[in-house]
């Protein structure tokens, strides 16, 4: 048996990377859901007051849908912690794969990322526009997630 140096022991346990910044967020289910259910202060406090437009990806086919939080739906981490509890944000075609593919669908092959965000004092209807420019420009209604 090899030996082993100890450098450090952390006095908590390790629960995943510091926030990146939002141009580098990319994150599956487990990683988001051990962020949101662990507090991880730095995650929290920069999604709180975040209003943006993100992307989540279905990994086992390419599938993807747009999404924006806004101020009527809570900012970003109102929005992605519905995504943790229930798998589908309410949104309709999400929820028809809940439902037909189960949770542990949604755990195992969705992925997070953050394509534009904006501060808490950007008007909501231009984050919806902007909503709108991505799901054209990535085709998510034809060939996505989206319905809308």
């Amino acid at each position: 048996m090899e030996e082993l140096e100890v450098i450090e022991i952390l006095s908590t346990a390790y629960d995943g990377d510091e926030f990146p910044g939002y141009e580098n967020i990319r994150l599956s289910f487990s990683q988001l859901e051990t962020i949101i259910r662990n507090k991880r202060s730095g995650w929290l406090d920069a999604l709180r007051n975040q209003k943006a437009v993100y992307l989540i990806t279905d990994t086992s086919n390419g599938k993807m849908y747009v999404g924006s939080a806004t101020a009527q739906y809570g900012m970003l981490l109102q929005r992605w912690t519905n995504y943790i509890d229930n798998g589908h944000g309410g949104n309709v075609e999400l929820k028809h794969i809940v439902d037909t593919k189960g949770f542990d669908y949604i755990k195992a092959n969705f992925q997070y990322s953050v394509l534009e965000n904006y501060n808490a004092r950007m008007d909501d209807n231009y984050i919806l526009s902007r909503e709108k420019w991505w799901k054209d420009t990535l085709c998510t209604r034809q060939f996505g997630y989206n319905k809308n």
